[in-house]
């Protein structure tokens, strides 16, 4: 992964920029309902931390735009599939609140709509400055511009989202990390 491309986005330089070195990481992944997407990028961002010997440095949450699945587990479809792969996703679904944009420092939308969504929320040009598309960590799925919503799919959806995911996941990670670690913001690269 090239880290160094990810960190040459003007946007993502933006977002990280406001992460204290000795603070938490606190990341909001957020899709349309809480129910597929977002809680598998929780999830599997929960299990990278705890791989990588990180996790007390983060903190990481989900949300919906929409408000459908309030306390609902995420979709039974997107649960199967991901304790295939070893992840148990027990996220109870909420929404996107005005207070994320105090209580995380990056905000992740799936999609271009997720996206539009969250900066029509935002109460502040700051607090929009947080909110960046998870394609923007795309490294193996870069030919894609957005998380595709499994719902509608049948298991091959959702085994490309959660490959989607691990990919993304794993360069924000790595993104972020070599931001706070390094003390050039990202120029180490690796």
């Amino acid at each position: 992964m090239d880290i160094l491309r990810h960190c040459d986005n003007p946007a993502i330089r933006h977002a990280l920029g406001g992460i204290a070195p000795d603070s938490k990481i606190r990341v909001l992944f957020v899709c349309l309902g809480n129910i597929c997407r977002s809680p598998a990028a929780e999830g599997l961002m929960l299990a990278l931390t705890a791989e990588r010997g990180d996790s007390e440095r983060w903190e990481i949450d989900s949300a919906g735009t929409g408000g459908y699945h309030i306390g609902d587990l995420p979709d039974r479809r997107m649960r199967v599939h991901a304790l295939r792969r070893g992840l148990t996703l027990d996220h109870i679904c909420r929404q996107v609140r005005e207070s994320d944009f105090d209580n995380f420092d990056i905000i992740i939308g799936m999609d271009q709509s997720n996206i539009s969504r969250l900066r029509s929320m935002a109460p502040t040009v700051e607090a929009e400055s947080k909110i960046l598309p998870m394609a923007a960590f795309f490294g193996d799925y870069s030919a894609y511009d957005h998380v595709p919503d499994p719902y509608y799919d049948g298991d091959e959806g959702f085994e490309k989202v959660l490959d989607i995911l691990t990919d993304a996941t794993r360069n924000l990670h790595d993104t972020v990390t070599a931001h706070i670690d390094s003390d050039d913001s990202c120029q180490k690269g690796g």
